[in-house]
């Protein structure tokens, strides 16, 4: 058993050195062309990509109904053990009343 940790140790050894010679050589001979392979998969691919999410980010918000869903008060859903210590304790720190909903409904329904 001892063996076979020398061995492993032995070809991991040979292995990382291996691959440090092999990025170095790539970094000290072909950095401009590196430099240039990123540059323009930069331009080819990434602007690309941002553009044709932020496309369809935009034809979702297109589509997306305002309106919040039908409130169900589901028992272990908006459970208050304690009051929040800001305002009227019931809501937390981030609520938004046309989205987020209260434990007895949304405050819109209210008034």
């Amino acid at each position: 058993m001892a063996a076979f940790g020398r061995i492993s140790q032995v070809l991991y050894r040979s292995t990382l050195t291996q691959t440090r010679r092999q990025l170095s050589a790539a970094v000290h001979g072909e950095e401009h062309q590196a430099a240039r392979t990123w540059k323009i998969l930069s331009f080819v691919v990434a602007l690309p990509g941002v553009a044709v999410c932020m496309l369809n980010t935009f034809l979702k918000m297109q589509h997306h109904s305002h309106d919040h869903p039908e409130f169900v008060a589901y028992s272990h859903l908006r459970i208050r053990s304690k009051r929040f210590p800001w305002g009227d304790g019931n809501k937390s720190l981030f609520h938004n009343s046309s989205c987020n909903a209260l434990p007895d409904g949304y405050e819109e329904d209210e008034h």
